[in-house]
């Protein structure tokens, strides 16, 4: 009989953890998996071997026997289950190895919550992938629902949490929002309304209570989490619970004085006094009109208006007379001060 050094196969050292086991047998899994290479027949023979290595290696009790007798550990282990007969009676190498169908003489069966453990889902590829773990090709705890119909086989396990994204604009953020979600649980739809609360941030995280991943055993479900993902808004700029917007002041009103509309989320624009000669781009803060804080819709934050100084487009006459005479005026002034 040849040897077969599992090890090498998955590509680790003798003294690899069960941790380092598992996770290049997961990597080399995926890659040489036959969903992910139809039709070729040298990554589906990869597979089968990859499969042997990590029955052997990732049982402790297997793996020990396997180290202490090498060549000859499976002899010996057939020969005690078999009440000492080598190989059951059956001519060498008899014995039906991983991959080959039938009661794998020498080998357990990766449970369903193995599987999930190793790749995330019980059933991540399709009925091959249960072909060599057990099962004949049936639906090895494709879902929880699935476990369940067998009669509650699996351990009572709640359902994991699942996260998904939703966009939102910043007057949705600003104002809360009502969104119906379509969701499917174990091939049946259902829709779910959803508040999204006041306030929440890009990245937010919204919690939909029980609407994740059905639990196993009657254990309970998981939760389903919306990422909040806000689109940006053609006027304001958000920075924690502050907005800033540019403000447009005619050029009169920024030198005179005066005042001005601000834009604001809350629909109403809010008056601003401008004291005179204010500079482009100045700053004023509006006190309560930013975003207001999750759980808290009192509590909002400042808006601050940036002054956009409006120059004229055009200038009739009687205006352009009153420019000329005021540069005039600044340039006495400018030859004043430079001489002092």
């Amino acid at each position: 009989m040849d040897f077969k050094d599992y090890y090498a196969t998955l590509g680790v050292t003798k003294t690899a953890t069960e941790k380092e086991i598992k996770q290049a047998f997961r990597k080399l899994a995926r890659k040489h998996h036959p969903d992910l290479n139809p039709g070729n027949k040298v990554a589906e023979a990869k597979f089968k071997e990859i499969n042997e290595a990590y029955e052997v290696l990732g049982d402790s009790a297997t793996r020990k026997k396997y180290d202490e007798l090498g060549a000859n550990w499976r002899m010996y282990e057939q020969q005690a289950r078999t009440g000492g007969q080598p190989f059951g009676g059956q001519p060498f190498g008899g014995a039906q190895g991983p991959g080959q169908g039938g009661a794998r003489a020498g080998y357990r069966t990766m449970t369903p919550e193995e599987m999930e453990d190793l790749f995330g889902d019980s059933n991540p590829f399709s009925d091959f992938f249960t072909t060599f773990f057990g099962g004949g090709g049936a639906d090895v705890g494709g879902s929880a629902g699935a476990r369940e119909a067998r009669g509650g086989r699996g351990r009572r396990r709640p359902g994991r949490d699942l996260e998904n994204e939703i966009e939102l604009s910043l007057d949705d953020a600003y104002n809360g929002a009502m969104r119906r979600l379509m969701l499917r649980h174990n091939g049946q739809v259902k829709h779910v309304d959803v508040r999204i609360p006041p306030g929440v941030t890009d990245g937010s995280r919204v919690r939909v209570s029980g609407e994740g991943e059905q639990g196993v055993g009657g254990a309970e479900s998981g939760n389903l989490y919306l990422r909040v993902r806000l689109t940006p808004h053609p006027l304001f700029e958000r920075k924690g619970r502050d907005l800033y917007v540019k403000t447009p002041v005619p050029l009169t009103t920024a030198v005179l004085g005066g005042e001005a509309d601000v834009p604001t989320l809350a629909g109403k624009p809010a008056r601003l006094r401008i004291p005179p000669l204010t500079q482009n781009g100045q700053l004023f803060r509006l006190k309560g009109y930013g975003m207001p804080a999750v759980g808290n819709s009192n509590e909002k934050g400042d808006l601050y208006a940036r002054v956009d100084v409006q120059l004229p487009t055009r200038l009739n006459d009687s205006e352009r007379e009153h420019f000329e005479a005021l540069k005039k005026l600044g340039g006495d002034d400018t030859k004043t001060h430079s001489a002092a």
